[in-house]
C-alpha cells in the first residue's frame, strides 16, 4: 500500500477526532483514559509527524524554505509532505493539549460540562481553548492529598 499526502491527511484526522470525540463524550471511559488522557494517542500522531518529516521533508525539499520570515514559512509548505507535518503538528499538539486539560480537570473536580467548551475552541482554535482552560482551572484547586501520620 502507497500513502500518498492526501490518504495519511485523512488517516491522521480521523484518528484525531477519535480521540476528541471520545475526550468530549466519555472522557472517564478506561479506553480515553489508557489511550487518549495518558497522551498515549498523541503520542501516535507524533510518531507519524517524525516518519513523514524524516523520509520526506528532510529529502529533496530539505532546502525549500526556513522559518527566518512568513515567505520562507509558505515555501516551506508549497510541498505537499511539509504540509501534512505541518497539519500533523497541529493535530498532535492540540490533542495533547486536550489530553492535559482534561486530566487536569479530572484532578481538580472541574465539572466536565465547563472543560467541553475548552475542549472544542482547543480542537477549533488550539491557543485560544487552551487560553479559556487555563481562566476555567483558576477556580479549582488540585486536592491536597492528606499525609498519613
Amino acid at each position: 500500500m502507497t500513502f500518498t499526502p492526501s490518504t495519511l491527511f485523512q488517516y491522521a484526522n480521523q484518528a484525531a477526532l477519535l480521540g476528541w470525540l471520545l475526550l468530549l463524550v466519555a472522557p472517564r471511559w478506561r479506553f480515553t483514559q489508557r489511550l487518549i488522557v495518558s497522551g498515549a494517542w498523541s503520542l501516535g500522531l507524533a510518531v507519524v509527524y517524525t516518519v513523514v518529516i524524516l523520509s520526506h521533508y528532510l529529502g529533496g525539499h530539505a532546502s525549500e524554505g526556513g522559518f527566518g520570515s512568513l515567505t520562507e514559512v509558505a515555501a516551506l509548505f508549497r510541498d505537499p509532505w511539509a504540509l501534512l507535518a505541518g497539519w500533523v503538528h497541529y493535530l498532535c499538539f492540540d490533542l495533547a493539549v486536550g489530553a492535559w486539560a482534561s486530566r487536569d480537570a479530572q484532578q481538580r473536580g472541574v465539572p466536565h460540562l465547563l472543560l467541553v467548551p475548552a475542549l472544542l475552541l482547543t480542537f477549533l482554535f488550539g491557543p485560544v481553548g487552551f487560553l479559556l482552560y487555563h481562566v476555567v482551572r483558576r477556580w479549582y484547586a488540585v486536592p491536597q492529598v492528606a499525609s498519613a501520620l
